[in-house]
């Protein structure tokens, strides 16, 4: 039987292989929190994408 030897008191080594035994993925999960887009915040796509939209007419001066 192993003795406890409290996580303070282990070496940097075990430290590491003991956080690393823990360590764990998301999997198919993404912990980034997300949330809708302000439709009152600028957005540059949005703003750019009249240069490539093939239908527009351009807009002359006469």
């Amino acid at each position: 039987m192993k003795k406890f030897v409290p996580y303070e008191k282990l070496s940097k080594k075990q430290k590491a292989a003991l956080d690393r035994s823990r360590r764990t993925t998301w999997g198919e999960l993404s912990p980034v929190t997300r949330k809708p887009l302000s439709s009152r915040a600028y957005n540059r796509k949005k703003a750019q994408s009249w240069k490539c939209d093939p239908n527009a007419v351009p807009f002359i001066f006469a």
